[in-house]
């Protein structure tokens, strides 16, 4: 019982203490709501209007098939070997788009691996995808990364990176910047629900919160970090209570929801660019295998795949049967977009593989102003192991921009 409400002299608490005489153990302090505008109909919820014009939907959803499609043509490209490995955004489109739609071109996005559209949204070509999946000298990496870890510091988007969670405190850093500079604009990054379980995240939610850093957590929260599901990924209340605890402004929203995802983003920068870090939690569901490393049939029933890809759940039926109604789009304008993208891909594949890879001396390049001896040391070591075995890799090295001479 409740007997007394006082200023406490902890110098630990930020608020009045409550005191109570009996032992009261918490374990949650409620189920955070999950924000919808648009429901499996493709309509309204009640109470509900759309945050941007029907145009801008349209806009987002364009960039949403273009990126469907894409994984399509890339997905068997590496099953048949031109490609190394790929990573599909199946069932996540709204989620990268919306969001990448509703922020400004000045945040300084840190993707993390599933984000295509949000590269796409921010003017990522075809042919840049194209190129960064096959390692070629054009793509702004040079080459130097796995398939799918795209970067174009032009748009700012950042570097890729395969493991986990390591953008998130980088993205802190940058929002801490942004507010110290007196900059109205913000450090984004985007993760999974398995990458939530990292410290990084836990130390950059914390350092966010105190520094009062322009920054804006975005989780995917699909269910999935690759074949452990949430249920043994974590027993709180997802990754949103996680954000209040620290003090962080934190709303859920349905990942599959186009309109939902990008009204929560939008009021996230605005509150962020006045100094408040905000963490989203998007709700929505990895749809395809977690990569081609992965078989995900292997550890997910084939009901709740069959269940989670209905019409109106998924987001591309969904936002689709809102433009429909509002007639701004229909089947026949669906079947041209992706022919056209279609041959856009393939267009572009066939340029690829015209394409040398990069010089091989951009592999000891970029990273240090003077580079120290041992890396000068390696490079050496590789001049000469190519001169020590010049027949054996004189076919190869056409295939790299100015052969030895690279070197």
């Amino acid at each position: 019982r409740c007997w007394q409400r006082c200023a406490a002299s902890f110098a630990g608490l930020k608020d009045e203490a409550t005191f109570v005489s009996q032992p009261e153990f918490q374990k949650a302090a409620g189920t955070l709501s999950v924000l919808r505008l648009v429901d499996e109909n493709g309509r309204l919820v009640p109470g509900a209007s759309l945050p941007c014009s029907m145009d801008v939907l349209l806009g987002m959803y364009t960039t949403m098939v273009r990126t469907n499609v894409i994984d399509q043509v890339m997905l068997p490209k590496q099953r048949q070997g031109d490609i190394s490995f790929y990573m599909t955004g199946f069932g996540e489109e709204a989620a990268q788009v919306a969001t990448a739609a509703a922020l400004d071109k000045a945040d300084v996005i840190w993707a993390q691996y599933r984000e295509l559209g949000a590269f796409m949204q921010r003017g990522f070509t075809i042919q840049q995808v194209v190129d960064q999946c096959m390692s070629r000298a054009d793509e702004p990496g040079k080459g130097r990364q796995m398939p799918v870890h795209y970067t174009d510091a032009s748009i700012n988007m950042q570097a890729i990176t395969s493991p986990l969670g390591t953008g998130v405190p980088q993205s802190v850093g940058a929002g801490y910047a942004f507010r110290v500079g007196g900059e109205p604009r913000c450090g984004v990054n985007y993760f999974g629900d398995g990458a939530a379980s990292t410290g990084d995240f836990a130390v950059a939610l914390n350092f966010a919160a105190t520094l009062k850093a322009q920054t804006i957590f975005i989780c995917r929260n699909n269910g999935w970090a690759i074949s452990t599901p949430a249920n043994e990924q974590y027993a709180g209340d997802g990754i949103g209570a996680r954000g209040i605890a620290y003090g962080v402004h934190t709303i859920r929203v349905d990942g599959n929801d186009l309109a939902a995802v990008y009204l929560a983003t939008a009021q996230a920068r605005e509150l962020c660019v006045q100094g408040q870090p905000v963490l989203l939690e998007l709700m929505t569901y990895r749809r395809g295998h977690h990569s081609t490393s992965d078989d995900a049939a292997r550890y997910r029933p084939k009901e709740q795949v069959a269940r989670m890809a209905r019409q109106g759940l998924e987001p591309l039926s969904r936002a689709k049967l809102l433009l429909q109604d509002a007639g701004c789009w229909d089947d026949q304008k669906e079947e041209e977009l992706r022919d056209a993208t279609r041959e856009e891909v393939h267009a572009a594949l066939r340029l690829g593989k015209e394409k040398k890879f990069a010089a091989i001396k951009d592999m000891f390049e970029d990273v240090w102003a003077t580079p120290p001896p041992e890396l000068q040391r390696q490079r050496q070591e590789l001049r000469e192991h190519l001169d020590r075995h010049a027949d054996h890799y004189a076919t190869a090295l056409e295939q790299f921009k100015d052969g030895r001479a690279g070197c």
